[in-house]
């Protein structure tokens, strides 16, 4: 290899031929070229495996004294290192980014989710390509790379099937192989996922055993044995990121089982409890204090007592879920150690891209999405119990109350979202290398944060830190190797500043100091009241003496949290954190936001065949009036199946054909169906089926009256009282001519819903009336040629 190959800092590594003699004959003898050798990283350059869990908080794995049992935490943590001052962005699309590039997460444009992502540069959602992401390095160095699980990087508006696929994991992304899913979470149970670009349905049904974290975990063992099969002298990166253990808390029974009765307690003694595991395991030091519970969050003993079972079945399902998930992991791990490869392999695990989930209301939520539209009140305690046994299930989309978030972040304050205080942004997280960490077993407590893992991974494999990928100068890396902190454990830490933010909560940390304002609650998320930013009260703490923010200093000494206050300013100014937004309903309105939309206007054309639709690709129909129009060829016996169907089980509507007879279905949450049904078949023949829904209007969510129509001549109406203001789901797809994912209605399956006729195409319209109920050739002519 060629000096100027070896030194990589301009990627892909320019091809300079060295001149030479070049013969006439290649049978002269003089006729010599050096032998073609593949692209390779340094010599000893490590596989290097991370593993990111999502939504799990510092106090609920066993390995940092939680009460989920996570042997396979447990078991590299015996043979590595545990760092008990590892830190995330308290939210998980910030952490993946700032993860994979090795930046902060405003400077590559995610300072929150990408369904909130606005014009301002720090929360663009958009990754400059002046930092490349650690992926793109590696592959351009000779890594093999792979990414398995969750992706909630691609900006909303390139979420569709036809991208651009820039920011998507086996594009852009630097990763050679993916398979798993676009956004921030997925059904466990039935899950919309890529393989690559590509559009894949599972393998299996769950009523056949299938489990999606199991399924990611079977594709991650099949490719680390193949690629050393095929290629053992070249080193892998593996990203496995699963969605677990996001909601929905998604686990087999006998999982959740295990668990019966061991949460009868509460939140409020389960605390107690993990806190004094903690101290015995040594993973907090001697002096911590349990920080008390804030008044926003309830007593266990204030609860209902007709609420505990399920608050406790909650409980249960979550921690045989995160058990559920530590054992899929394992099976990696297993596939590593059976090849032989475990030791010259750096793995860190980091259990959680930020703190517990505290997004699942006071109460927990059997379809989580009913808080996220405003409506957690339909699910009363009631309705709750009447779904106990079915937490957990395919039945189920369901999350956890707000007290066990906040007893997974045990001895901290606050939970995920909250990136002012250590409960939203520590995560305890175990490296492993056995041939170069000497310390087995060992614990370490430096200051380390999520964009440190790529300049560790670029040290350890020796490879520099790139100025130009792909012609691009780049920026340079802003976290800090973590490898001066594998040989000893006093060795004074490197990463000694560091800014915190999201939604306006705030903090900083600089050398052993923190100072922090918790400006809004994760789980008043539409309306309430926040203070102006200026007017949010700081906190000061010591972290050499106070481990988990327990004694608040800021009135004995106001002139260093002053002095933190301005250093969080620069800071903020210096990685596009200003402007601070903390809006809700605008940034959710990509008008408002200032970010693209896919789709324009009030009508939108679909054909037969298109599928795995997000929501971001269709035009919204919510809180509006609406009419689904669909041109169909009818054969003689009748027609059934889906034509269009928006959302699945837990929200969405369809219309289909049952027995050649038209229904518009509109499912609310899952929890109330209004289905409208024809008085006869549609006749054989090209017909036009439409549904019109006229919207009550007067605010958010209200009902309205549906009317079916026969090539403009109505035969059938009935009332949808009630309609989803916000969102269908987070992961469900608009399909035409068949439904993925869950079925809207039970009136048929995922397996029978494909249409048996002919459909020539669908057109949705918002907001406008048509008296003739019938759309003639110029009019989709219109339409269409409107949207080029």
């Amino acid at each position: 290899m060629t000096v100027d190959r070896a030194a990589r800092s301009v990627l892909p590594i320019p091809d300079r031929p060295a001149p030479g003699l070049t013969t006439y004959d290649a049978k002269d003898p003089e006729t010599s070229y050096p032998p073609i050798t593949p692209l390779r990283p340094p010599e000893g350059a490590p596989n290097v495996l991370v593993i990111l869990l999502d939504d799990v908080g510092f106090g609920a794995s066993s390995a940092f004294g939680g009460p989920c049992a996570t042997p396979n935490a447990e078991r590299l943590a015996a043979n590595g290192l545990k760092y008990n001052r590892f830190h995330t962005t308290a939210l998980c699309a910030p952490t993946r980014a700032a993860l994979l590039s090795g930046r902060n997460h405003h400077s590559v444009g995610m300072g929150s989710i990408t369904e909130t992502a606005t014009s301002a540069p720090g929360n663009s959602s958009l990754r400059p390509n002046t930092k490349a992401p650690l992926a793109m390095t590696l592959k351009l160095n000779g890594y093999s790379t792979a990414q398995f699980g969750k992706c909630h990087e691609v900006p909303v508006w390139q979420s569709s099937p036809m991208g651009p696929f820039d920011a998507w994991p086996s594009a852009g992304g630097g990763f050679e192989t993916f398979y798993g899913f676009i956004g921030g979470e997925d059904n466990q149970w039935d899950p919309a996922l890529y393989d690559g670009t590509t559009p894949v349905e599972p393998p299996a049904t769950p009523e056949e055993g299938y489990h999606l974290t199991e399924d990611l975990a079977d594709h991650a063992s099949t490719w680390i044995r193949t690629q050393k099969a095929l290629m053992p002298d070249k080193p892998f990166f593996v990203y496995f990121a699963p969605g677990a253990t996001h909601a929905p808390h998604h686990v087999p029974k006998e999982w959740a089982d295990k668990y019966a009765g061991k949460f009868a307690g509460g939140w409020d003694a389960l605390r107690e409890q993990t806190f004094a595991r903690q101290k015995e395991l040594g993973v907090i030091p001697a002096d911590a204090e349990l920080t008390p519970r804030n008044a926003e969050i309830p007593a266990w003993d204030d609860m209902p007592e007709e609420l505990k079972p399920v608050l406790e079945r909650e409980m249960e399902v979550y921690a045989g879920f995160l058990e559920h998930t530590d054992h899929q992991v394992g099976r990696v791990l297993d596939t590593v150690e059976d090849l032989g490869i475990l030791d010259n392999t750096l793995i860190f695990y980091i259990i959680g891209d930020n703190g517990a989930s505290a997004e699942g209301t006071l109460n927990g939520a059997f379809n989580e999405m009913a808080n996220f539209n405003g409506m957690a009140a339909l699910e009363t305690p009631e309705f709750l119990l009447s779904k106990m046994d079915e937490f957990g299930s395919p039945s189920s989309y369901n999350h956890y109350a707000v007290g066990w978030a906040w007893a997974m972040d045990t001895p901290f304050q606050w939970t995920k979202q909250v990136a002012s205080h250590w409960g939203g942004t520590r995560n305890g997280t175990i490296v492993h290398w056995p041939e170069r960490i000497t310390d087995k077993g060992g614990l370490r407590s430096q200051f380390t944060h999520c964009i440190d893992v790529a300049p560790t991974v670029l040290e350890a494999a020796g490879l520099p830190e790139p100025t130009f990928v792909n012609g691009v100068q780049q920026s340079p890396i802003e976290g800090t190797s973590m490898i001066y902190s594998f040989d000893a454990a006093d060795e004074p830490e490197r990463h000694e500043l560091q800014y915190f933010e999201m939604f306006g909560n705030r903090g900083i940390y600089f050398k052993g100091w923190s100072a922090v304002t918790k400006h809004r609650t994760p789980w008043n998320l539409l309306g309430g009241t926040v203070p102006a930013f200026d007017d949010d009260v700081w906190e000061l703490y010591d972290g050499s003496t106070d481990y988990s923010q327990a004694r608040d200093l800021s009135a004995e000494q106001p002139d260093r949290l002053h002095a933190l206050q301005r250093l969080w300013l620069i800071e903020a100014v210096k990685y596009n954190v200003v402007p601070l937004d903390d809006r809700t309903a605008e940034r959710i309105s990509p008008q408002l936001a200032g970010r693209p939309v896919l789709v324009q206007g009030n009508s939108q054309l679909l054909y037969p065949g298109m599928g795995r639709l997000s929501e971001n690709s269709v035009i919204n129909l919510k809180n509006r009036s609406f009419s689904v129009t669909a041109e169909l060829e009818i054969p003689d016996g009748g027609a059934s199946g889906v034509v269009v169907a928006q959302g699945g089980r837990f929200g969405g509507w369809a219309l289909y054909l049952v027995d050649g007879v038209a229904r518009f279905t509109y499912n609310v949450l899952g929890i109330q169906l209004f289905t409208t049904e024809a008085g006869e078949p549609v006749p054989a023949g090209t017909r036009q089926v439409r549904a019109e829904f006229a919207y009550d209007g007067g605010g958010l969510a209200k009902g309205g009256n549906l009317t079916l129509y026969y090539d403009g001549r109505e035969v059938g109406s009935g009332r949808i009282a009630v309609t989803q203001p916000m969102v269908f789901s987070a992961d469900e797809t608009t399909d035409v001519g068949y439904e993925a994912g869950t079925p809207v209605s039970p009136d048929y399956t995922t397996a029978t819903s494909r249409f048996t006729g002919r459909i020539r195409w669908v057109q949705l319209d918002a907001g406008l009336d048509d008296n003739d109920h019938f759309i003639d050739d110029d009019e989709r002519l219109r339409v269409a040629m409107a949207r080029q």
